[in-house]
């Protein structure tokens, strides 16, 4: 299995992504940073489409953005095909996104999450394994 996982963030979530990836390498992890590389306003399109190509391109494993609501990353992230993009905001919504949705981005709202819950829901993303099932179909469906 590809241990790889893209990241990317704007401004919003600069300080976020460092410390997701800090935990992520300590977990083994081989992370790929695709951008911001400072705190300095930017726009979040340039890192979503980075990370969404990535794992479009199945060059990594899954992937994470961050800013400041996560509707932003999300948004761009879900125009490429075959990626399916989930904002979470709790545990268990990045894990229902896993088990029912097949997600393979998760979204995370930097402005509305303590960075402890970040972390947590970063490893229940990355350790949920999609259920398939009744939910196979209704992915099948996602594509136009």
């Amino acid at each position: 299995m590809n241990n790889t996982i893209a990241i990317g963030s704007d401004h919003a979530g600069f300080n976020y992504k460092s410390a997701v990836m800090d935990h992520l390498l300590q977990k083994g992890f081989e992370v790929k940073d695709h951008g911001t590389f400072t705190d300095a306003s930017c726009d979040y399109p340039d890192y979503a489409h980075a990370v969404a190509g990535a794992v479009e391109q199945s060059l990594t494993a899954k992937g994470i953005l961050i800013c400041g609501s996560a509707n932003g990353v999300a948004i761009t992230a879900n125009k490429h095909q075959g990626i399916r993009a989930a904002i979470c905001w709790e545990k268990e919504i990045a894990s229902l996104a896993r088990r029912h949705n097949d997600a393979n981005i998760i979204c995370i709202p930097a402005r509305f999450v303590s960075i402890d819950l970040a972390l947590e829901m970063v490893d229940t993303f990355l350790s949920t394994e999609f259920e398939g099932g009744r939910h196979l179909n209704r992915v099948q469906k996602i594509k136009i």
